[in-house]
């Protein structure tokens, strides 16, 4: 697997004002889709945002992709696999500073769909 970028860029619809909101965010990819972790869960402003528009927008080492979001379901195959990918790729070898967060958080993929 090659190198991946630390970060992403995601950009939702705002739910309410309709504007494009972008966080800076850690991910973990795999094949075409990348792995998000909202430590704030439903709270979160970006989550909200994708749950009511899905179409999103990711800028990836300078080059942005469309994208399809949906929250994962807990306890899924999936679910764990992107909980354990942005693990692998973000804590310490022999670290467990991030597992409370690793386990808390809620899991959202987006599915890339183009490149633009």
């Amino acid at each position: 697997m090659s190198a991946q970028p630390s970060i992403c860029y995601l950009t939702t619809t705002g739910r309410r004002s309709g504007r494009a909101h972008t966080i800076e965010i850690w991910f973990a990819r795999h094949g075409d889709t990348l792995y998000l972790l909202a430590g704030a869960r439903e709270r979160s402003d970006w989550v909200r945002n994708l749950v009511d528009e899905p179409a999103v927008v990711v800028e990836l080492a300078g080059r942005a992709h469309q994208g399809r979001a949906r929250v994962l379901a807990a306890g899924t195959e999936e679910d764990r696999s992107a909980r354990r990918l942005l693990l692998e790729k973000y804590q310490e070898p022999a670290s467990h500073d991030l597992d409370g967060w690793g386990e808390r958080a809620l899991a959202v993929a987006v599915d890339l769909v183009a490149a633009r």
